[in-house]
């Protein structure tokens, strides 16, 4: 997939590519809304990932421009205005979905994941392993209808090792798709991720399985229905 990230902030744009890079996707980075315009209206791009603040051309004009010239490709909003009005002003013009900053990476790549699904005309956006129901649209984990409350980096995990379900996560592929902008994700930091997801899950109808040597493995525990996970 080919990304075309507009952001003028370098640092964060830097970063943000990076982590997409590490997912395996191409990513082209510009930095202000004039060459945007232009760049985003060639087709050449799967997805963008639009910041509203932007030099020359705001982000919101950027967007309705494409729209406006027949560009259908997803675009994810990043921004600082946290007000219900610019929210809505930016899915009215065309956004199919947004992120307010500052923002943790694997909530942005799991929209995009997310983004890319919905593109290629997969509608189920939830997955499930024994109790647990994870609404991949909504980021939203619940067992038996009551929401489990988790941090990104936690979700990000359980979205993981769910997806995955009944098959071996390697710690390395935990390790990419974890680390952020700010610092790598350490093999003993999935250790201590995986053992609070132990704890948090140990009456919730899942387990968590050591593969000495691979990875870990969800499965449902016994006496727990099983829907279906994605591949």
């Amino acid at each position: 997939m080919r990304i075309l990230l507009v952001e003028d902030d370098p640092a964060l744009s830097l970063g943000v590519a990076r982590g997409l890079e590490r997912e395996g996707w191409k990513v082209d980075v510009l930095h202000d809304g004039e060459q945007a315009m232009g760049e985003g209206a060639l087709g050449r791009h799967d997805l963008a990932i639009l910041d509203l603040g932007l030099p020359r051309r705001d982000g919101m004009e950027v967007l309705r421009h494409w729209r406006g010239r027949g560009v259908r490709m997803p675009v994810l909003l990043l921004t600082a205005r946290d007000e219900l009005h610019d929210r809505v002003q930016g899915l009215d013009a065309g956004a199919d979905d947004y992120l307010v900053k500052p923002f943790d990476l694997p909530e942005l790549l799991a929209r995009i994941r997310a983004l890319k699904r919905r593109a290629q005309g997969r509608v189920d956006e939830v997955i499930q392993c024994g109790d647990l129901r994870l609404d991949l649209a909504h980021r939203e984990l619940t067992h038996h209808g009551q929401r489990i409350a988790l941090s990104p980096r936690e979700l990000a995990l359980t979205e993981l090792l769910m997806q995955k379900a009944g098959r071996v996560v390697p710690k390395d592929s935990i390790v990419a798709r974890m680390s952020t902008w700010e610092a790598d994700f350490s093999e003993n930091s999935v250790e201590v991720y995986v053992h609070r997801l132990r704890k948090r899950f140990a009456d919730l109808g899942v387990v968590i399985r050591t593969v000495r040597g691979f990875g870990y493995l969800m499965e449902p525990a016994q006496g727990t229905t099983d829907g279906p996970a994605a591949a």
